[in-house]
């Protein structure tokens, strides 16, 4: 749910830049992610973060990929653009599968493949209705599954990966609002520390929804936690269409209904194979 309010937040950020917001957004998420490691394992720490440097190497690039998510999430959300970030959230799992499929050779039943096709069709008749590419839910499916394939190859947990993932980012995002206080295009105010605040937030809402998921894992079901993946994407949807009033077409309605449909044959289907391996033969 945290995870689908993000536009919220961000709203309130409206009059800053993206790629400023993304600056504060990974190093504050440096800071909280380290203060929770030292909170979580104290003197062990050090010996958790060692990290072999071929490692180092893949969240380097597995972190360009997730600061690419964020940056083309936020500025849709500041460019009146929440409906897009919804349907790429309910792309994001279809095509996660497809590279399943392309790098771990992981098979789908047909049922699946004809999920995937269907919603495959659902963006390209936005495309050609539209006659505008959908470059903002494509590029956030897109950047998230390629994030999902480097982490899978990676036995790094979910905070200790992050945190090296921003702290890798972290000189880049520092440079970053060095040069833009230097042409004077810095929005931040030292003066304002309400704003300040509200930028030191992006670390937070970076970190509480991971560590809410990470508890959720371990105590939920994984077939709860399968179908919770479509609650934020289903909440800014309600939010774009019904709280910020975006434009929303008979086009984005077939469009969308192409990719509900396709997910649902997706979940039915693999919920059917998951049933049937309990099946004692």
């Amino acid at each position: 749910m945290a995870w689908g309010l993000a536009p919220v937040y961000f709203k309130f950020l409206g009059h800053v830049g993206a790629d400023e917001i993304i600056a504060h957004r990974v190093l504050w998420s440096v800071a909280f992610l380290g203060v929770v490691l030292v909170l979580r394992h104290g003197r062990s720490l050090p010996a958790r973060l060692a990290i072999a440097p071929r490692t180092l190497a893949v969240l380097l690039l597995s972190g360009s990929l997730i600061v690419i998510n964020w940056l083309v999430f936020i500025y849709a959300v500041n460019s009146d653009r929440v409906l897009s970030t919804s349907l790429g959230y309910f792309i994001n799992p279809l095509v996660t599968v497809l590279f399943g499929m392309l790098f771990f050779r992981e098979r789908l039943a047909p049922l699946q493949l004809i999920g995937v096709g269907i919603a495959a069709l659902g963006t390209l008749y936005m495309t050609v209705r539209v006659g505008q590419f959908p470059w903002i839910a494509l590029g956030l499916a897109l950047t998230f599954a390629l994030y999902s394939v480097l982490r899978k190859v990676l036995d790094v947990g979910p905070m200790v990966g992050l945190f090296w993932e921003t702290l890798l980012m972290a000189p880049l995002a520092l440079l970053w609002l060095v040069w833009l206080s230097g042409q004077g295009d810095l929005a931040f105010d030292p003066a304002d520390p309400g704003f300040g605040l509200l930028l030191a937030g992006t670390g937070l809402v970076t970190v509480v929804p991971l560590l809410l998921f990470a508890a959720g894992v371990r105590r939920l079901p994984l077939s709860t936690i399968g179908i919770m993946q479509y609650l934020a994407p289903t909440i800014t949807f309600i939010l774009a269409v019904f709280v910020y009033m975006e434009p929303f077409s008979i086009d984005h309605a077939v469009t969308f209904a192409c990719i509900w449909i396709g997910l649902f044959l997706f979940s039915w289907a693999g919920w059917v194979r998951v049933r049937r391996a309990r099946i004692p033969v």
